[in-house]
């Protein structure tokens, strides 16, 4: 893996992260070459393709006699996009515009893939960028064109609009000066990240929270849980019905979990080497002490189950057995396909993000946050910019979103190693990741895995989070959950419309491809939770009396309440 400097080296390179810095300020830190060397390639190849223009000549025309047959017989019957399925759009003139952007789409999309010739990377990062940028021209987005947008301003004399004006300025208001929530169920450690428990570690980089028990008995390997250093940790400890952490605890486990720092411009030099140090390494140390135990079971969420992960390669390289099993949350240990979050991360995208953090020592939240709110943006900016700034609605928060909208920062050198070595090198797959200075491979595991994938995770797509099975040499369980990359995740019992898929594959069996074993998998109603804590218990020894909270004299004193000081950093 390249060297990675946080100073330039010349007064010219200063300049020229300088001039990149404003660059990607005004992009939101997204490389503009990045597109023009797709639309570069696809232009060139275009022109020397005579029969894929032909064939998409023929489509036009196949568009336009459907669009004007349709248009005869009164309009087509309801389509399956969200973005019109009010019956409003079922009649004209609405309906002639909702199929002629329908069909627009479908030609574009035929026209920007399928040429042969053009890089595959190039012919995603067009075809993503087109469908991007015919969503601002959808009729669904515009008010004047939208049914639905007109009825309710027809109905309310205007009053709608003036609504969603003041609620435009009320969410502007809230990025100027953040507040806490009015509503106690979602405040911090009143309605959310609520589970009982003290702060018993503290490191520059983390704080360890262990839970109080409320079972008499409990399985004597504690459960240490390691978030991703790019959220807040409560995603698993929201509210009490939903809590993640405070259900693991009813079911007789002792919990314990890291709370990161949210790091500022004096963490720039902070590395992966740091995190492992003061996260993983620190916490292992820390629960040992307090429980006694001898064996621990780990689990990380989306990047803290990749960090595990490395943590568990090296401790197997050393001979350290202390860990009990590995579980992985929606976490890749192979960014080969990491989806369209892919087509956020080329050279041209990491330098970029480079030279912006360069200027300010870390990558804030709201530069982080751009890449994957472009890849729901259905759902995250046209949806909802209809609804509460078009039709005036209200919008009720819930503890998902407050969490998501409680984000973090990242200090330069890390997410510049996390970027340049798991994401553009893949070097964790490919035995080339360098811990303590020696290489590790993950072929070293030899203890229980389990890894989870959700079926429309677009940040660590569940075909991605499979192929442990296939870079480990051990016994790997795997489960595909419905729901997206969180909504997936947090899946309490009781939750309506939830399944999921659960088989073990052992150390010597036949590996199976990834849709192969989800057609060879009948689909479990419900939540996927009490299977995995089946599968804790199945590989933990008697239960016992509950450990203490913390343990003064091994040097671990109870530090305060949960949840902690760092949660509240902004």
């Amino acid at each position: 893996m390249a060297e990675i400097r946080t100073t330039p080296d010349s007064y010219g390179e200063a300049l020229d992260r300088a001039s990149r810095s404003v660059i990607a300020s005004m992009t939101r830190g997204l490389a503009p070459s990045v597109l023009v060397n797709a639309a570069t390639d696809w232009a060139m190849h275009i022109a020397a393709a005579p029969g894929k223009r032909a064939e998409l000549a023929e489509l036009a025309l196949h568009g336009a006699a459907k669009l004007a047959g349709s248009a005869l017989a009164g309009g087509e019957a309801p389509t399956p996009d969200r973005r019109f399925a009010a019956p409003q759009w079922n009649k004209p003139p609405f309906a002639a515009m909702r199929d002629a952007f329908l069909l627009t789409e479908d030609w574009w999309q035929a026209a920007t893939t399928g040429l042969r010739g053009m890089a595959p990377m190039h012919e995603a990062a067009l075809s993503f960028a087109v469908r991007q940028g015919l969503d601002v021209l959808s009729p669904s987005n515009i008010p004047f064109l939208n049914p639905e947008v007109l009825e309710k301003t027809l109905e309310t004399g205007g009053e709608n609009l003036r609504q969603g004006t003041a609620n435009f300025m009320q969410d502007l208001a809230r990025l100027a000066h953040p507040a806490p929530p009015e509503d106690p169920a979602l405040r911090i450690g009143e309605g959310l990240a609520a589970t009982p428990g003290k702060v018993v570690a503290r490191t520059h980089l983390m704080e360890l929270i262990q839970y109080s028990p409320t079972t008499e008995l409990v399985h004597p390997e504690p459960v240490l849980i390691v978030p991703a250093w790019i959220m807040k940790y409560y995603i698993l400890d929201l509210s009490a019905q939903n809590s993640l952490v405070r259900w693991l605890v009813a079911q007789g486990c002792t919990v314990f979990m890291i709370s990161w720092r949210n790091p500022g411009s004096e963490d720039r030099e902070l590395g992966m080497a740091d995190y492992l140090e003061q996260g993983p390494k620190a916490a292992l140390a820390a629960v040992q002490a307090i429980t006694g135990a001898e064996r621990i079971h780990a689990a990380g969420y989306c990047l803290g189950g990749t960090l595990l992960a490395i943590a568990a390669a090296g401790m197997a390289r050393e001979g350290d057995e202390r860990l009990a099993s590995l579980t992985l949350f929606a976490a890749q240990v192979d960014f080969s396909e990491a989806g369209e979050l892919a087509l956020f991360i080329s050279e041209a995208q990491v330098a970029l993000l480079e030279d912006m953090m360069w200027h300010q020592g870390y990558l804030d939240s709201d530069q982080m946050s751009g890449a994957f709110t472009l890849l729901r943006s259905q759902d995250m900016i046209w949806s909802r910019m209809v609804h509460e700034y078009m039709m005036g609605e209200t919008p009720h928060a819930n503890d998902l979103m407050t969490w998501n909208a409680d984000t973090t920062r990242m200090p330069y050198r890390m997410h510049s190693e996390y970027l340049r070595g798991l994401f553009l090198e893949n070097r964790l797959s490919n035995g080339k990741f360098e811990l303590d200075s020696h290489k590790i491979s993950l072929t070293d595991l030899r203890l229980p895995i389990l890894a989870v994938g959700t079926e429309t995770d677009h940040v660590a797509p569940w075909k991605s989070v499979f192929k442990i099975q296939r870079l480990t040499e051990t016994e790997t369980t795997f489960i595909l959950t419905s729901g997206g990359h969180n909504a997936g995740i947090v899946s309490e019992p009781g939750h309506p419309r939830r399944h999921y898929r659960i088989a073990t594959t052992g150390r010597d069996e036949t590996f199976l491809d990834a849709e192969d074993w989800r057609a060879a998998q009948a689909p479990v109603e419900g939540s996927w939770w009490p299977a995995w804590a089946g599968w804790l218990a199945a590989r933990s020894g008697p239960q016992v009396k509950p450990p203490p909270m913390g343990k003064q004299r091994g040097g671990y004193p109870v530090l305060g309440d949960a949840p902690g000081s760092y949660i509240l950093q902004r």
